[in-house]
Protein backbone atom coordinates (compact mmCIF):
# COMPACT_ATOMS: atom_id res chain seq x y z
CA UNK A 1 0.00 0.00 0.00
CA UNK A 2 2.17 2.75 -1.43
CA UNK A 3 -0.70 5.67 -0.31
CA UNK A 4 0.45 8.18 1.99
CA UNK A 5 -2.65 8.35 4.62
CA UNK A 6 -0.93 10.83 6.28
CA UNK A 7 -1.44 13.88 3.92
CA UNK A 8 -5.76 13.59 3.95
CA UNK A 9 -7.60 16.15 6.07
CA UNK A 10 -10.59 14.90 5.93
CA UNK A 11 -12.10 11.46 5.14
CA UNK A 12 -16.11 11.20 4.04
CA UNK A 13 -17.05 7.85 4.17
CA UNK A 14 -19.85 5.63 2.78
CA UNK A 15 -22.01 4.04 5.91
CA UNK A 16 -24.02 1.13 4.92
CA UNK A 17 -21.91 -2.02 3.92
CA UNK A 18 -18.57 0.26 5.39
CA UNK A 19 -19.55 1.04 8.73
CA UNK A 20 -23.07 -0.62 9.30
CA UNK A 21 -23.09 -4.77 8.81
CA UNK A 22 -26.61 -4.61 6.90
CA UNK A 23 -26.34 -7.91 4.63
CA UNK A 24 -27.30 -10.48 6.43
CA UNK A 25 -30.09 -8.84 8.06
CA UNK A 26 -31.72 -8.09 4.77
CA UNK A 27 -30.52 -11.97 3.54
CA UNK A 28 -32.87 -12.97 6.70
CA UNK A 29 -35.26 -11.06 5.92
CA UNK A 30 -36.41 -12.08 2.05
CA UNK A 31 -34.79 -15.89 3.22
CA UNK A 32 -37.45 -15.51 5.94
CA UNK A 33 -40.28 -14.33 3.32
CA UNK A 34 -38.96 -17.22 0.51
CA UNK A 35 -38.92 -19.86 3.54
CA UNK A 36 -42.35 -19.24 4.60
CA UNK A 37 -43.52 -20.03 0.66
CA UNK A 38 -41.44 -22.61 -0.14
CA UNK A 39 -39.31 -20.73 -2.56
CA UNK A 40 -36.10 -22.01 -2.49
CA UNK A 41 -33.04 -19.74 -2.90
CA UNK A 42 -29.65 -19.61 -1.74
CA UNK A 43 -27.83 -16.57 0.29
CA UNK A 44 -26.32 -14.89 -3.07
CA UNK A 45 -29.75 -15.24 -4.70
CA UNK A 46 -31.90 -13.46 -2.28
CA UNK A 47 -28.97 -10.21 -1.80
CA UNK A 48 -28.97 -10.24 -5.59
CA UNK A 49 -32.63 -9.87 -5.60
CA UNK A 50 -32.36 -7.05 -3.28
CA UNK A 51 -29.68 -5.46 -4.60
CA UNK A 52 -31.03 -5.46 -8.25
CA UNK A 53 -34.52 -4.09 -6.86
CA UNK A 54 -32.93 -1.81 -4.88
CA UNK A 55 -30.90 -0.59 -7.92
CA UNK A 56 -33.77 -0.28 -10.15
CA UNK A 57 -36.02 2.31 -6.87
CA UNK A 58 -32.40 4.17 -6.67
CA UNK A 59 -32.83 5.26 -10.28
CA UNK A 60 -35.75 7.21 -9.72
CA UNK A 61 -36.31 10.67 -9.81
CA UNK A 62 -37.63 12.54 -7.91
CA UNK A 63 -35.88 9.96 -5.96
CA UNK A 64 -38.04 7.58 -3.44
CA UNK A 65 -36.72 8.16 1.19
CA UNK A 66 -34.97 4.80 1.80
CA UNK A 67 -38.04 3.46 3.98
CA UNK A 68 -40.11 3.80 0.37
CA UNK A 69 -37.45 1.95 -1.59
CA UNK A 70 -37.29 -1.22 1.27
CA UNK A 71 -41.46 -1.27 0.73
CA UNK A 72 -40.67 -1.47 -3.03
CA UNK A 73 -38.08 -3.97 -2.69
CA UNK A 74 -40.21 -5.74 -0.98
CA UNK A 75 -43.10 -6.03 -3.13
CA UNK A 76 -40.86 -6.72 -5.86
CA UNK A 77 -39.46 -9.46 -4.36
CA UNK A 78 -43.05 -10.83 -3.62
CA UNK A 79 -44.25 -9.65 -6.43
CA UNK A 80 -41.80 -11.93 -8.74
CA UNK A 81 -42.12 -15.07 -6.81
CA UNK A 82 -46.28 -15.19 -6.51
CA UNK A 83 -45.79 -14.57 -2.74
CA UNK A 84 -48.87 -12.63 -1.29
CA UNK A 85 -47.43 -9.04 0.31
CA UNK A 86 -47.83 -9.06 4.12
CA UNK A 87 -48.30 -5.47 5.25
CA UNK A 88 -46.48 -5.80 8.42
CA UNK A 89 -43.71 -7.72 6.72
CA UNK A 90 -43.66 -4.86 4.34
CA UNK A 91 -43.56 -2.19 7.41
CA UNK A 92 -41.66 -4.21 9.24
CA UNK A 93 -38.21 -4.44 6.35
CA UNK A 94 -39.14 -0.69 5.71
CA UNK A 95 -37.85 0.09 9.29
CA UNK A 96 -35.10 -2.49 9.00
CA UNK A 97 -31.99 0.10 9.18
CA UNK A 98 -32.34 0.41 12.97
CA UNK A 99 -31.92 -2.81 13.18
CA UNK A 100 -28.84 -3.37 11.43
CA UNK A 101 -25.55 -3.18 13.72
CA UNK A 102 -22.23 -1.52 13.20
CA UNK A 103 -19.07 -3.98 12.60
CA UNK A 104 -16.98 -5.31 15.66
CA UNK A 105 -14.17 -2.61 14.51
CA UNK A 106 -16.54 0.62 13.09
CA UNK A 107 -17.00 2.50 16.91
CA UNK A 108 -13.00 2.34 17.38
CA UNK A 109 -11.56 2.59 14.19
CA UNK A 110 -13.86 6.06 13.96
CA UNK A 111 -12.75 7.48 16.98
CA UNK A 112 -9.36 7.01 16.29
CA UNK A 113 -9.62 8.67 12.68
CA UNK A 114 -11.76 11.15 13.81
CA UNK A 115 -8.31 11.92 16.64
CA UNK A 116 -6.69 13.31 13.08
CA UNK A 117 -9.24 14.22 10.46
CA UNK A 118 -12.63 15.55 9.97
CA UNK A 119 -15.21 12.90 9.17
CA UNK A 120 -17.85 13.22 6.79
CA UNK A 121 -20.51 10.69 5.77
CA UNK A 122 -22.12 9.84 2.55
CA UNK A 123 -25.08 7.67 2.56
CA UNK A 124 -27.41 6.18 0.30
CA UNK A 125 -30.12 6.71 3.08
CA UNK A 126 -32.57 8.79 4.95
CA UNK A 127 -31.81 11.58 7.65
CA UNK A 128 -34.24 9.74 10.15
CA UNK A 129 -32.94 6.40 9.93
CA UNK A 130 -29.19 7.58 9.35
CA UNK A 131 -29.27 9.26 12.81
CA UNK A 132 -29.91 5.82 14.38
CA UNK A 133 -26.72 4.34 12.70
CA UNK A 134 -24.74 7.20 14.04
CA UNK A 135 -25.76 6.50 17.37
CA UNK A 136 -24.41 2.83 16.78
CA UNK A 137 -21.22 4.53 15.69
CA UNK A 138 -20.90 7.03 18.84
CA UNK A 139 -19.39 9.98 17.22
CA UNK A 140 -20.55 13.33 15.63
CA UNK A 141 -19.65 13.57 11.84
CA UNK A 142 -17.97 17.06 10.85
CA UNK A 143 -20.17 16.67 7.15
CA UNK A 144 -22.76 14.65 6.38
CA UNK A 145 -24.76 14.22 3.15
CA UNK A 146 -27.58 11.65 2.22
CA UNK A 147 -29.58 10.64 -0.11
CA UNK A 148 -32.53 12.69 1.15
CA UNK A 149 -30.48 16.03 1.35
CA UNK A 150 -29.49 15.85 -2.32
CA UNK A 151 -32.24 13.95 -4.00
CA UNK A 152 -30.10 11.36 -5.62
CA UNK A 153 -28.63 7.69 -4.97
CA UNK A 154 -24.58 7.55 -5.00
CA UNK A 155 -23.01 6.42 -7.55
CA UNK A 156 -25.08 10.24 -8.72
CA UNK A 157 -21.99 12.66 -7.88
CA UNK A 158 -24.20 15.24 -6.38
CA UNK A 159 -23.21 13.25 -2.53
CA UNK A 160 -20.10 14.14 -3.35
CA UNK A 161 -20.62 17.63 -4.96
CA UNK A 162 -22.46 18.58 -1.81
CA UNK A 163 -19.31 16.88 0.70
CA UNK A 164 -16.55 18.69 -0.91
CA UNK A 165 -18.66 21.69 -0.94
CA UNK A 166 -19.30 21.23 2.78
CA UNK A 167 -15.05 20.46 3.42
CA UNK A 168 -14.34 23.51 1.48
CA UNK A 169 -16.53 25.61 3.69
CA UNK A 170 -14.26 24.37 6.58
CA UNK A 171 -11.37 25.27 4.44
CA UNK A 172 -10.55 21.63 3.51
CA UNK A 173 -9.82 21.60 -0.29
CA UNK A 174 -10.87 18.31 -2.55
CA UNK A 175 -7.36 16.66 -3.08
CA UNK A 176 -6.76 16.71 1.20
CA UNK A 177 -9.87 14.23 1.05
CA UNK A 178 -10.33 10.31 1.21
CA UNK A 179 -12.95 8.95 -0.11
CA UNK A 180 -13.79 5.23 1.64
CA UNK A 181 -16.01 2.92 0.85
CA UNK A 182 -16.93 -0.86 0.65
CA UNK A 183 -18.70 -0.40 -2.71
CA UNK A 184 -16.87 -0.80 -5.66
CA UNK A 185 -20.03 0.45 -7.79
CA UNK A 186 -21.14 3.25 -5.59
CA UNK A 187 -18.22 4.57 -3.85
CA UNK A 188 -15.17 3.85 -5.69
CA UNK A 189 -15.77 4.30 -9.51
CA UNK A 190 -17.56 7.81 -9.15
CA UNK A 191 -14.47 8.55 -6.77
CA UNK A 192 -12.31 7.77 -9.66
CA UNK A 193 -14.48 10.04 -12.05
CA UNK A 194 -14.23 12.98 -9.75
CA UNK A 195 -10.15 12.26 -9.55
CA UNK A 196 -11.08 12.08 -5.66
CA UNK A 197 -8.41 9.76 -4.18
CA UNK A 198 -10.08 6.52 -2.73
CA UNK A 199 -9.79 3.66 -0.90
CA UNK A 200 -11.81 0.49 -0.71
CA UNK A 201 -12.37 -1.54 2.42
CA UNK A 202 -13.11 -5.13 1.13
CA UNK A 203 -15.05 -6.58 3.77
CA UNK A 204 -14.88 -10.36 3.23
CA UNK A 205 -18.24 -12.14 2.66
CA UNK A 206 -20.04 -8.89 1.72
CA UNK A 207 -20.74 -8.33 -1.90
CA UNK A 208 -23.02 -6.01 -2.05
CA UNK A 209 -21.81 -3.17 -4.77
CA UNK A 210 -18.39 -5.20 -5.20
CA UNK A 211 -19.05 -8.12 -7.34
CA UNK A 212 -17.58 -8.74 -10.52
CA UNK A 213 -19.69 -6.59 -12.79
CA UNK A 214 -19.81 -4.24 -10.07
CA UNK A 215 -15.71 -3.66 -10.53
CA UNK A 216 -15.93 -2.70 -13.90
CA UNK A 217 -13.27 0.16 -14.36
CA UNK A 218 -12.93 0.85 -10.53
CA UNK A 219 -9.29 1.72 -9.54
CA UNK A 220 -9.08 2.63 -5.34
CA UNK A 221 -5.39 4.01 -4.62
CA UNK A 222 -5.70 1.55 -1.47
CA UNK A 223 -7.25 -1.52 -0.47
CA UNK A 224 -8.00 -2.76 3.26
CA UNK A 225 -9.87 -5.69 4.03
CA UNK A 226 -11.48 -4.03 7.25
CA UNK A 227 -11.71 -0.38 8.62
CA UNK A 228 -9.01 -1.83 11.42
CA UNK A 229 -6.61 -2.57 8.48
CA UNK A 230 -7.49 1.06 7.40
CA UNK A 231 -6.53 2.66 11.01
CA UNK A 232 -3.68 0.48 11.43
CA UNK A 233 -2.10 1.87 8.47
CA UNK A 234 -2.68 5.30 9.20
CA UNK A 235 -1.24 4.56 12.92
CA UNK A 236 1.85 2.98 10.81
CA UNK A 237 2.66 5.70 8.98
CA UNK A 238 2.15 8.53 11.18
CA UNK A 239 4.61 6.61 13.72
CA UNK A 240 7.34 6.82 10.74
CA UNK A 241 6.41 10.73 9.40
Amino acid sequence: MTLDLTRFDAITFDVYGTLIDWEPSIIAMFQSVADQHQVELSRDEVLLEFDRARARLQRIRPALLYPDVLREAYNQFCERYRIPANDREREMFSRAVMLWPAFDDAVESLAYLHSHVKIGLLSNIDNDSLSYSVRKLRFNPDVVVTAQSVGAYKPDHAHFHSGLKAFCDLKISPHRILHVGQSLRADVIPANVLDLKCAWIRRPGRSLGSRSEDAVGARPDAEFDTMHDFALALRAQLAIS
